[in-house]
């Protein structure tokens, strides 16, 4: 039974047992139906409380169990009744706000895409999305939602990615730039190549980060146990005092009333569904509120290097030339012309730096790409090659920290380009960041030389470096990390980093480029491209655990104000009931800051 119904069936019985009190005149028919449906709530919480107990954990049900049991032993029994609409009431005030702060992440499932306009011979054919294969051509007409992950082959826009990223402002696409599934397409019809199946789309990904949201509640256990034992025995003493200085069972009880550990209950949760709720908000979907704690008191964090601390890209360091009759431009022209058909990596970067340097592409002919060694053209009427020293003539390569590829003109060896690796420019603000939000250890783990690995690590100020590792010996640098050096973060991006992220304490994907199994294995995924996401994420879980704590905080000082006021015999227990409702709303609205 949903705990709306719950609410819904003793607040039925509370109109029924007052019509029979006070209308019909027959208070025992009030008492038995409250006796009844709290007798059943009772056995309920015990069967729950014992459950908890058998898993380790300490049960803060005892006290509310104990006030209804008193409040009926003593024939106070509509404060009993005010205890159980306490008790229900707040569970389904707990399901509405966990509803709220989560609707976020269920409105990416509402504008989940389910057909596509493909083309075919220049003919329109609308087609499930999940038909749509890698290569297909789709049209995506304006306003629509771009339905798989592809490239622009034709057209300009501008998109909407706000439910993907977080980013409210219209993003400018042209052709060849990278279309993510769900983002809104703006005032322009555009032709769009298929690079991701519907299964393996950005969306998709999202989608199955939402039901795995869903699918694993943020209750959060830790935060109430720290304070339950405590607050149990305080309860018990104040009421047992009371008991014995005024021989008065009803003492007893009417402390228990307000002493129901509803903040306990209700404030840490509610504070830490809020608190995804705004994670989501800015780009970061947080999979469990256990993930809120272990970030907020995260004391080490590991960066994969490529894709994560650096862009994923490679720019140009240096163009040398060999032979005087030729300059470092025309060098550059005719690689770049050379390499403009081409869908490497480097030649991406190659053609980039050469449009920055205002330099025209010549027209390419008889071009053939030669696998493993590079690419041959004829541009100009000069045969070129571009790729290895051998391919390009040279008899032995230059020992470089750097990626180099070297250039022949009519067979003659004329000089090299350099590549270096790109730092995010965020990189270095974000370990800043961490360091002053408490991390104390910042590590980077990379498959690269340690020579290059330094060389990134000097510039965004990482203090312990692991060059040279593979999946498996990433997964032991982790593990080796002491306790007193926890919780750990991993951050990465690759498919290479998914066994790392799942080891880890709490593992972040950057999921706006990253892989999907990266995605999958993560505790936490950003989805804008941005790595100051992940001090944010930090930020603000230790926020959204201070609001939790002060929240559970308020309602047990104000209960325990109450209960030493309830032990003198000034409150009823009736009214004492109504009072803990008033610090039950307090505790709740307190948690809901966390969503600001």
């Amino acid at each position: 039974m949903s705990n709306l119904k719950k609410l819904i069936l003793v607040a039925l019985v509370g109109i029924i047992s007052l019509f029979a009190e006070f209308v019909l005149h027959q208070p025992a028919i009030a008492f038995w139906l409250i006796v009844v449906v709290g007798g059943i709530t009772t056995v309920s919480m015990l069967i729950g409380m014992i459950e908890t107990l058998k898993s380790g954990k300490y049960g803060i049900d005892i006290l509310a169990i104990t006030a209804i049991v008193a409040t009926l032993l003593v024939g106070e029994y509509w404060a009993s009744l005010m205890v159980l609409i306490m008790l229900t009431g707040g569970d389904s005030l707990e399901d509405y706000a966990s509803r709220q702060a989560g609707r976020e992440l269920k409105s990416l499932l509402d504008n989940s895409p389910q057909t596509a306009h493909r083309l075919i011979n220049e003919a329109i054919e609308d087609v499930p999305v999940e038909a749509v294969r890698i290569n297909d051509l789709l049209l995506v007409k304006p306003g629509e939602i771009v339905p798989v992950d592809g490239k622009i082959v034709t057209g300009e826009t501008t998109v909407d990615e706000s439910s993907l990223t977080g980013e409210s402002k219209p993003i400018e696409k042209k052709v060849h730039d990278l279309l993510m599934s769900g983002s809104i397409n703006g005032d322009a019809a555009i032709h769009v190549k298929v690079v991701r199946e519907a299964t393996d789309s950005q969306y998709q990904t999202l989608v199955k980060l939402v039901k795995e949201s869903e699918a694993k509640p943020a209750h959060f256990v830790r935060l109430a146990d720290r304070y339950a034992v405590p607050f149990t025995l305080i309860s018990y003493v104040i009421g047992g005092v009371a008991w014995f200085l005024s021989k008065d069972p009803v003492r007893f009880a009417e402390v228990l009333v307000v002493a129901s550990p509803c903040p306990l209950i209700l404030a840490a949760p509610v504070a830490l569904v809020a608190g995804m709720s705004r994670s989501s908000k800015n780009g970061i979907v947080v999979k469990t509120g256990t993930t809120i704690e272990k970030l907020a008191s995260a004391k080490s964090i590991a960066f994969d290097k490529t894709g994560t601390l650096t862009e994923g890209r490679l720019s140009v360091a240096e163009v040398h030339v060999e032979q005087p009759e030729y300059s470092q431009k025309e060098l550059l022209q005719y690689a770049a012309s050379t390499e403009q058909e081409s869908t490497h990596i480097l030649a991406r970067s190659l053609i980039a730096y050469a449009k920055e340097k205002n330099i025209a592409l010549m027209p390419v002919k008889n071009l053939e790409e030669v696998t493993g060694m590079g690419i041959q053209a004829v541009v100009a009427g000069i045969s070129i090659r571009v790729g290895k020293n051998h391919f390009a003539g040279r008899e032995t390569g230059i020992a470089s920290e750097q990626t180099i590829v070297y250039i022949s003109l009519n067979e003659q060896y004329v000089g090299y380009i350099a590549f270096k690796d790109i730092v995010r420019p965020e990189s270095k603000q974000t370990v800043a960041q961490l360091s002053k939000l408490g991390v104390v250890k910042t590590i980077m783990l990379t498959g690269d030389q340690l020579s290059i690995a330094k060389q990134i690590a000097d510039q965004v100020g990482i203090s312990e470096i692991h060059a040279n590792c593979l999946p498996e010996e990433k997964i032991q640098v982790l593990k080796n990390v002491s306790q007193t050096e926890r919780p750990i973060i991993m951050v990465g991006d690759g498919v290479n980093d998914a066994p790392a992220l799942a080891i880890a304490d709490i593992g972040i994907a950057m999921g706006a480029h990253g892989s999907t199994a990266a995605s999958e294995s993560a505790d936490a995924v950003i989805l804008k491209d941005d790595l100051t996401r992940v001090s944010e994420a930090v930020r603000l879980s230790q926020n959204t655990m201070k609001i939790a704590r002060q929240s559970v905080l308020i309602g047990l000082i104000i209960c325990i104000i109450l209960m030493l006021v309830a032990s003198t015999g000034i409150i009823p227990a009736l009214i004492g009931a109504i009072l803990q409702e008033v610090v039950d709303t307090v505790s709740i609205l307190s948690a809901l800051r966390a969503r600001k």
